[in-house]
């Protein structure tokens, strides 16, 4: 006689989330402290004296800003995801959904996101030019000098010409944050919003409204923000985080590698994110998005019909 053994239901989407909040404020904590202990067994004593090194003002310790930039991804996205998945008793990689990639969707994500890019890049200029109302100009003016203020961090972090650089910089800002982020964005959050709502597209959208507040950006709020969407409704089609991941990754390499190409060619950084596309350009790259979230939809919804007749 065999014995099957019940497959245990998940605990309350309530309590996911609070296991996910701790988890993110017990992670953030212990990794800050190893990574500024590994900093500190670098660079010396010279780190606590002058900590303006934190913001990206002194290129002499830049390497020890990655180094706590990339602990801060570990622990404040992805130990909460993994804590998570441990908690409900599953393996990452099967809660998740971490199957080996089809190639052919991949191929699909990638002409996404590479047609995405001009539509993307309007958004976000539009976003640098909001305003706020007078009675908040004060306001505006604080959200300003944080932005520039990351705009001085950003710039410390992805400084460099050499190869070596670019390499070190699409691990650090491109694959580090594309791996942690969606595991605990729409691995964790979006995954539990939706057991919670029921309701695909309010789960996508508020994982993708949490997932650009928390970057503390303002006036890139908005292409952050369908960039998350984006992502959300790439995850609950294909069930597989690899491609979503894969996703994220190509949007920031992007960023990494134009801003590696304007230094190199000693072209000024701030210019990196303007674009000179006539407003047709903008309409195709958004009809060819549609078109290809269309075909992604199509392709993976067929595939999971097959699966179950099987």
């Amino acid at each position: 006689m065999q014995f099957t053994i019940p497959t245990r239901e998940e605990n309350h989407p309530f309590l996911q989330l609070l296991i996910l909040v701790a988890g993110a404020i017990v992670g953030v904590i212990v990794f800050a402290v190893i990574g500024f202990v590994i900093c500190l067994g670098i660079y010396g004593l010279d780190l606590i004296r002058n900590l303006e090194w934190t913001t990206g003002s002194d290129l002499r310790y830049v390497g020890a800003l990655k180094i706590l930039i990339t602990a801060q991804q570990i622990g404040f996205f992805l130990v909460p995801a993994v804590a998570l998945a441990i908690f409900e008793g599953k393996k990452p990689h099967h809660f998740y959904g971490m199957k080996t990639p089809n190639i052919n969707l991949l191929g699909i994500v990638f002409l996404l996101m590479l047609c995405a890019t001009p539509l993307l890049g309007w958004v976000n200029e539009w976003n640098m030019n909001l305003h706020l109302p007078e009675s908040f100009s004060k306001i505006e003016k604080w959200m300003r000098e944080m932005e520039d203020q990351g705009a001085v961090t950003t710039k410390a972090i992805l400084a460099g010409k050499s190869f070596g650089a670019l390499a070190i910089n699409l691990f650090v800002v491109g694959l580090v944050p594309a791996i942690c982020e969606e595991l605990i964005f729409r691995g964790g959050l979006q995954r539990t919003f939706l057991r919670l709502i029921k309701n695909p597209h309010v789960a996508i959208w508020l994982s993708a409204i949490i997932f650009s507040t928390i970057h503390f950006q303002f006036f890139g709020f908005f292409p952050r923000l369908f960039l998350g969407a984006m992502f959300g409704y790439i995850y609950f089609w294909t069930k597989n985080i690899w491609y979503t991941i894969f996703a994220h990754f190509l949007n920031n390499a992007y960023a990494v590698t134009l801003m590696w190409y304007f230094q190199r060619n000693n072209l000024p950084m701030d210019k990196a994110d303007e674009t000179n596309i006539a407003w047709y350009g903008y309409l195709i790259s958004a009809i060819l998005t549609i078109a290809l979230f269309w075909i992604l939809k199509d392709k993976t919804t067929k595939k999971e019909e097959v699966q179950q007749e099987i």
